[in-house]
């Protein structure tokens, strides 16, 4: 399933879909589970749709009822007719897939659109010099963690070990929420995951946005790793930027992580089982439901208070993790003359870019400790330079936050130039946050990208 969306990740690119609704149809969509469409949905993201939509089908309705929300699909079955598309509607852009003929992808590294379908990657990774070695596999997160998910790479899993192999890479799986991860602990497929050489981690983003404490290689050694995470960009899982990562379905990520090798097709390659004998991975299965339902897991809702006139939310001055935020001073109504541009972002500029995760989270919290993150990804065109800016009023050249520290000091508002889908990526409100804490006054660019973001069960 996800196959679809990097196919046509790979068609129109991470722009592509900028101020676009992308709508399937067709004869293929009714054999895709909910949570496979939830997935593509999702995706959509990666090419800059502002949304993708499916037409309402039964594996919606199924979906629903097993997650005790029966009513919304009674509801959406009366107005079914209209849940679709128009017949004979005209399109700016058609594309046709055939689903029987759609090969199974890997997209990347450093960008989500870079699309390979298997049978041409072996001589892919040959031609442009890529890390053969496959050092880490990993699959989950918010995007391809659901139980059909699960199920499927578990499958394979399965299979591996019946012929005496584990994980020849690390593995890890992060359980896209608490329901999924109490429903596979249930079902077998965490131990199934655990005897097969997988580390679960907990159900959060983790290393999908950068929370990986990585200790197998060193920063600044070039290495791949794959997952079937939705974004792919430069040092964004562990903060290195010789890091390789390439985006696949978890079907993909468990076999190339049993081989341990980007130079496998396990389509038509065979595996060395343990006493020697060569075989092929069985085709992968998993139900797109569970038969005995979802088991909800751990309640941790902590319910606000009925009154909360009463409550004071109280934050040491101290603290490093936390702080109130103050309002923004609204516009005066005048327009701004004379402004001096921060900094003119070259290329890519992703979200990534303006607000780096990973160790910067612990500061989610706290607006100004956060912003010393500023854009210090981004290339400035003047110089080809990451985090290395020059100050018009001393002429002198520091990091991009300290810059524009100095303008706010001296009450000076600035802007920043972007390029082409400023701001790819997830959800990051701190992306928009940080530049007008330190002074930003507006982003001027040829086009932005669409931020969303999606969990699926």
């Amino acid at each position: 399933m996800l196959d679809i969306i990097l196919k046509v990740a790979g068609i129109l690119t991470v722009k592509g879909g900028t101020g676009a609704i992308v709508e399937y149809h067709g004869p293929g969509t009714e054999s895709l589970s909910c949570t496979g469409m939830g997935t593509i949905c999702n995706m959509g993201a990666e090419i800059g749709a502002t949304t993708s939509v499916f037409p309402f089908n039964d594996r919606m309705y199924d979906y629903l009822k097993a997650t005790k929300r029966q009513a919304i699909g009674d509801f959406a079955r009366e107005y079914a007719a209209e849940l679709r598309e128009d017949q004979g509607a005209e399109y700016d852009q058609f594309i046709e897939l055939n689903l029987s003929e759609l090969e199974p992808h890997i997209n990347g590294p450093f960008t989500p659109d870079l699309a390979t379908p298997i049978s041409k990657f072996k001589q892919a990774v040959k031609d442009n010099k890529w890390p053969e070695d496959l050092k880490v596999g990993l699959i989950g997160s918010c995007t391809n963690s659901s139980y059909e998910d699960m199920s499927r790479a578990a499958s394979i899993a399965e299979d591996a070990m019946s012929h005496g192999l584990k994980a020849k890479a690390l593995f890890t799986v992060t359980p896209g929420s608490e329901q999924i991860r109490a429903t596979i602990a249930r079902d077998g497929q965490m131990k199934t995951f655990e005897e097969f050489g997988g580390m679960v981690l907990a159900n959060a983003c983790g290393p999908c946005i950068g929370q990986w404490d990585r200790k197998d290689v060193k920063k600044g050694e070039p290495n791949s790793i794959i997952s079937s995470y939705n974004r792919n960009f430069t040092g964004r899982n562990d903060a290195n930027p010789a890091t390789h990562a390439f985006v696949t379905s978890p079907d993909l990520v468990v076999a190339l992580t049993i081989a341990g090798t980007l130079n496998f097709n396990p389509l038509t390659d065979k595996l060395k089982d343990k006493d020697g004998n060569e075989f092929l991975l069985k085709e992968p299965s998993g139900d797109g439901l569970p038969r005995n339902g979802y088991d909800p897991g751990e309640n941790t809702y902590q319910a606000p208070p009925a009154d909360r006139a009463s409550v004071s939310v109280a934050v040491a001055p101290t603290s490093d993790r936390l702080q109130i935020l103050e309002p923004f001073k609204p516009w005066d109504g005048k327009d701004a003359l004379d402004i001096p541009i921060l900094i003119k972002a070259q290329g890519k500029t992703t979200t990534d870019h303006i607000s780096m995760a990973g160790p910067w989270l612990k500061y989610r919290g706290h607006l100004d400790n956060i912003s010393n993150n500023m854009l210090i990804g981004a290339t400035n065109a003047a110089n080809g330079e990451a985090n290395k800016i020059q100050n018009f009023t001393t002429g002198d050249w520091g990091a991009v936050p300290a810059v524009a520290r100095d303008y706010k000091a001296k009450g000076i508002q600035w802007v920043v130039v972007g390029d082409w889908n400023y701001g790819e990526g997830s959800s990051r409100e701190h992306a928009a946050l940080e530049p007008r804490h330190l002074g930003g006054l507006a982003i001027i660019t040829r086009s932005f990208a669409r931020i969303v973001s999606f969990s699926s069960d």
